[in-house]
């Protein structure tokens, strides 16, 4: 490549997946492009959380609907990743002799990309998900997997046992070496989930990603196939225990909580730690004389001539006069017109709410989250078109 320099540790940001679960909202972008917080995208996390962290050299790894989260991350600028030996590298799926184009996994996806990983030479490579939101400094992690002279290290938090079977589950011997590892368990054992954080030391790694490789029987993922062949060739595996805020929004429902659990603690715990993002330089933010607000992210570029109450408003977001917003999440440039009602939903972008209609239902009467895809007219009767414009 011409621009080489060796680093103790690069990462790996695991960004290609579709995100079935996040259903609409990831209809027509990448889930780390999903706005979170009325002015982050997902990604945002694990790229200052690298530049915080002291490793400056970022693989990001994309497959599915790329278009807007390349634009998005640019040069890299924005996280101070733009610079000339190292920084941030897009690297979507490329054709190799013998290789299959498309990532067939996340083991598959570093593994298709190890010559990106040897022109800096490692000694250690840390392997991130681009769907999580989060606050931690990679390099206490790296320090730990040092002094344990563990082959691979794997960050953990306790879930409550109704969740553990979303996650990655182990159990761990009294110095925590890991001694049992199940992936997303239908019975789960312990409630220890992976974070999906992993730091191998890369001569270890390179070796059980191309023995995955040709094994026609794999699923190709650091969690099925990499860390269950490495604990049952008895390799040193060690959990980090992390006892601060994450959070997997991977679903609707966690991306709402999460967006919610800002209500209660704006810096979720991140104070000193400033979340870097690409801002829309929109004007400030306006509450009319007739606007209403209670306890409210509201962001640059909104415009409230209504009332708002629990609520996460993203940039250009417009609330007209009478209308409600309650319980809900509101992306970018949607508008809530007159005397219409939100309750307990996530708004995609460039969504309306027409004049008087009514969408979702209360969160304190019971109601059920409600989810409108980007570019969703909701008429006063309630029934739900596309505009004009997304269905050319």
């Amino acid at each position: 490549m011409g621009l080489s320099e060796h680093k103790e540790c690069i990462a790996m940001l695991l960004a290609g997946g579709r995100g079935s679960r996040l259903k609409s909202l990831t209809e027509q972008l990448a889930k780390p492009a999903v706005t979170f917080g009325g002015k982050y995208k997902i990604i945002d996390f694990p790229l200052t959380n690298c530049v915080r962290s002291g490793i400056d050299t970022v693989g990001v790894m994309t497959q599915y609907q790329p278009l807007l989260l390349h634009d998005y991350i640019g040069k890299g600028q924005h996280w101070d990743l733009d610079i000339l030996r190292g920084g941030v590298w897009i690297l979507p799926p490329h054709s190799k002799p013998g290789s299959t184009v498309w990532y067939s996994g996340t083991a598959n996806a570093v593994y298709q990309n190890q010559d990106f990983v040897d022109t800096f030479s490692p000694e250690y490579v840390l392997i991130l998900a681009g769907d999580h939101v989060y606050k931690m400094d990679y390099s206490s992690m790296l320090d730990y997997h040092k002094n344990v002279r563990a082959d691979c290290t794997i960050a953990v938090i306790e879930v409550p046992i109704k969740d553990a079977s979303r996650f990655g589950i182990m159990n761990t011997a009294l110095d925590d070496s890991i001694t049992d590892f199940e992936e997303k368990p239908i019975n789960p054992k312990s409630n220890l989930a992976s974070m999906g954080i992993y730091i191998f030391d890369w001569r270890v790694l390179r070796e059980y990603l191309n023995k995955d490789e040709n094994d026609p029987e794999s699923s190709h993922d650091f969690g099925k196939n990499i860390i269950p062949d490495m604990l049952s060739d008895g390799r040193r595996l060690f959990a980090y225990r992390f006892d601060g805020y994450w959070k997997d929004v991977g679903t609707e429902e966690s991306l709402w909580q999460a967006n919610m659990d800002l209500l209660d603690d704006l810096h979720l715990g991140f104070e000193n730690w400033n979340i870097l993002s690409r801002t829309a330089g929109s004007p400030p933010h306006y509450i009319s004389p007739t606007g209403s607000i209670k306890n409210t992210l509201i962001t640059e570029g909104c415009e409230i001539y209504g009332k708002v109450e629990n609520s996460i408003l993203s940039v250009g977001v417009i609330v007209e006069e009478g209308a409600v917003v309650r319980d809900s999440v509101i992306m970018e440039n949607a508008r809530i017109c007159k005397n219409a009602t939100v309750d307990y939903a996530i708004l995609d972008e460039n969504t309306i709410v027409e004049e008087g209609a009514a969408v979702g239902e209360p969160l304190k009467d019971g109601g059920k989250l409600k989810v409108c895809e980007r570019g969703t007219v909701i008429e006063r009767q309630a029934t739900y078109r596309r505009r004009r414009s997304d269905l050319d």
